[in-house]
């Protein structure tokens, strides 16, 4: 049973479609990426599996429960956390203490502060904050605001992670990096799709990727096949499929 599965997933804003009728699924272990040109409906698709949206009609499940109705902390208290394409984050509060807000909010009832405290720490850790603990977030670079972003859903105990452009805005030394995390995070169990335009990332770390276009999915498949798939290369990469035969 695939651990994440949408069936006929529709959402509009006003006349237009901005997801329409995408089934999906995401299987236990696996870095799934989802592409598409700007405007292809893949936040909008994060928003509706996270419930900051709901679906204009369609049904999401996750781990064989159905979610379409529930509220973003009844689904994050499930184990389904995320990030976000513009980095949110509480600039005036410590690091810590923005980890801390990700482990209470994930918690069961209540959660006991000394084991709050251990998973901010060990998010931290993993994620290699640490050090910047005690500074206030605002004071981080782009590329340590998005990990500690990452640090905070970790901290909620996810069974699976929502990771909404993580590399956008990093240099390559820091795409290499924020690669190698995601692998960690695969390596540590947790179930990762993750929304990017940094096709080097994508090609790399992902076992599957699905396309977005104008809100519907227009292909699946492994790195290889979507690279060569003549819709793909027309409507995503904006080239002629047929151009090497001209």
């Amino acid at each position: 049973m695939p651990i994440l599965e949408g069936r006929g997933v529709t959402r509009y804003f006003g006349g237009l479609a901005a997801v329409s009728d995408v089934d999906f699924q995401v299987e236990q272990g696996e870095v799934l990426g989802l592409i598409g040109p700007n405007g292809a409906g893949k936040t909008t698709l994060f928003n509706l599996i996270s419930a900051a949206l709901s679906p204009r009609s369609g049904s999401i499940t996750f781990r064989g429960k159905e979610i379409t109705d529930l509220k973003p902390y009844q689904i994050c208290r499930m184990g389904l956390a995320r990030t976000f394409q513009t980095v949110k984050i509480f600039g005036n509060m410590s690091v810590l203490d923005n980890v801390l807000l990700g482990a209470f909010f994930g918690g069961e009832g209540r959660i006991a502060s000394a084991d709050a405290a251990e998973a901010a720490a060990s998010a931290l850790e993993f994620v290699g904050l640490a050090e910047a603990a005690a500074i206030p977030a605002r004071d981080l670079t782009l590329a340590n605001q998005k990990r500690l972003e990452v640090a905070r859903a970790l901290a909620t105990r996810p069974e699976l992670l929502l990771l909404d452009e993580m590399m956008e805005g990093l240099n390559p030394t820091e795409v290499n990096r924020a690669m190698g995390l995601v692998k960690m995070i695969q390596d540590k169990g947790i179930t990762v799709v993750m929304i990017e335009h940094v096709m080097k990332a994508i090609m790399s770390v992902c076992g599957r990727i699905m396309v977005l276009h104008h809100g519907a999915k227009i292909a699946e498949g492994t790195p290889q096949e979507v690279s060569t798939n003549r819709t793909v290369i027309e409507v995503y990469f904006g080239e002629r499929a047929d151009a090497s035969d001209s």
